[in-house]
């Protein structure tokens, strides 16, 4: 009960203290032989808690002046709450059964039939605060179990939310790098272009403004990108995303000179278009970075188990400018490949272009 654990341990052992002595009192002859044994077993209850069986074989003197004394059995109720070897608790139930029935043996005539009963009777007296005992103790002990699975649960959910923070911060990652970072791109090659190529100076400044604060732009995002994989994990996307629908879209808007032949069947499921989309979207930017005036071929292809792409692009017509890359771009293209099972090739070719190639199983999900 609630009110019980509110109320403080010497308070409970000095209450039993009395109620032992009272129990002595009414029920003893009140001869010396009789107080030395009850006195000591009185006073022992107050350290029960610490010393139970010491306190139980001082109170089981008291259990042999008397038929039924209270004292030994608050003692052994203690002893079975706190001890967990069933033997000792059966020996000392017996102890207690065999010292209850002495008074009655001294003053009987020596049946034996009804010094079993009265034996019987003992010990099923001296059991009853051994069970109780015992039941409280897998009370408490199924209390602290609970408790347990309780924070395990708390940290088990704890841990669910750091790994789907972890996850929506890779996510975030690979979104900043492959839209984020393709657009300012774009910006920045057509910036530069347009400062190479007009004559008016008010628009040339603006170019390079605009140029200067695109680079600025992809330094700082690259850096945002480090940190937040830093704590990403590798998990697949947990929001929808481009599929091969929207590819066609992208070749024609990338700002290069692109081609895009062939096509995957339509099985393929979803994460591996998705895989197929970033890659070409990755190419075409590196392209776009790197090879100035190259021209660019995306082949989408199915071969037996497998399907892919390949994103090929000529040599360049003229000197790259000076942008930067986030260095994360093909190794995220890898990871979201050998997530899916597959494999990106990526190099340059004898003719001096380059080309990315990606592999994954036609059932990748």
């Amino acid at each position: 009960m609630k009110w019980a654990k509110r109320v403080p341990a010497p308070v409970v052992d000095l209450a039993l203290v009395v109620v032992a002595a009272v129990d002595v009192w009414l029920n003893l002859d009140d001869t010396p032989l009789g107080v030395a044994l009850a006195v000591p077993g009185c006073v022992a209850l107050v350290f029960r808690r610490r010393f139970p069986l010491v306190v139980f074989l001082l109170t089981l003197p008291i259990a042999l002046t008397q038929d039924v004394a209270l004292a030994p059995l608050i003692a052994l109720f203690t002893l079975a709450e706190r001890s967990r070897d069933r033997r000792l608790l059966a020996l000392c139930a017996a102890l207690l059964a065999v010292a209850s029935s002495v008074p009655w043996l001294l003053e009987s005539d020596g049946s034996r039939t009804m010094t079993l009963v009265v034996f019987v009777y003992n010990l099923a007296t001296a059991a009853v605060p051994v069970l109780v005992g015992q039941l409280v103790q897998a009370r408490r002990d199924l209390a602290r179990r609970l408790e347990e699975i309780e924070e395990a649960k708390e940290h088990e959910r704890v841990l669910h939310a750091q790994a789907v923070l972890a996850r929506e911060r890779a996510q975030l990652a690979r979104e900043m790098h492959d839209v984020v970072s393709h657009q300012v791109s774009l910006i920045a090659v057509r910036a530069a272009a347009l400062q190479v190529a007009t004559k008016d100076p008010d628009a040339e400044d603006a170019a390079r403004t605009i140029r200067s604060l695109s680079v600025t732009t992809l330094d700082e995002l690259r850096t945002m990108v480090t940190l937040l994989r830093a704590s990403g994990g590798r998990d697949t996307e947990l929001s929808p995303q481009p599929t091969l629908a929207d590819l066609r879209g992208l070749v024609a808007s990338s700002g290069t000179h692109a081609e895009l032949t062939g096509e995957l069947p339509p099985t393929v499921g979803t994460p591996a278009q998705r895989a197929v989309y970033r890659t070409v979207q990755e190419a075409l930017t590196n392209v776009r970075k790197h090879a100035p005036g190259a021209t660019a071929r995306v082949e989408l292809w199915h071969d037996g188990p497998d399907v892919g792409v390949t994103v090929t692009n000529t040599a360049p017509t003229r000197p790259s400018l000076s942008l930067p890359g986030s260095r994360h771009g093909l190794v995220g293209l890898r990871e979201r490949a050998e997530i899916l099972g597959g494999t990106l090739e990526s190099g340059p070719t004898a003719e001096g272009g380059y080309r990315v190639r990606l592999r994954l199983p036609l059932n990748a999900d």
